[in-house]
């Protein structure tokens, strides 16, 4: 089955830094403009969703997420997410 090409959606990117490479932050907001894809420096403090009360059992049965972000900006100091 073919895609029609007049009906071809861009994925715009968003590129997501480690708080301690700004230099790497800095070059990827020089390359890449609104267009292409979105540059931000990681925001998150901790996990949030932390409780001190025992939850129960999870209901769903995977994780939603497709992908470790945490894990990526720890080895390489940045994570790619397609939107």
């Amino acid at each position: 089955m073919f895609r029609n090409p007049a009906k071809a959606v861009a994925v715009r990117l968003l590129f997501i830094v480690s708080r301690t490479e700004l230099a790497r932050y800095t070059y990827l907001k020089f390359v890449f403009d609104s267009q292409t894809g979105d540059v931000v420096l990681d925001r998150r403090v901790g996990e949030r969703r932390w409780r001190q009360k025992r939850v129960g059992a999870e209901r769903r049965g995977v994780d939603r997420r497709q992908q470790d972000i945490p894990r990526d900006l720890e080895t390489s100091g940045w994570a790619l997410v397609g939107r």
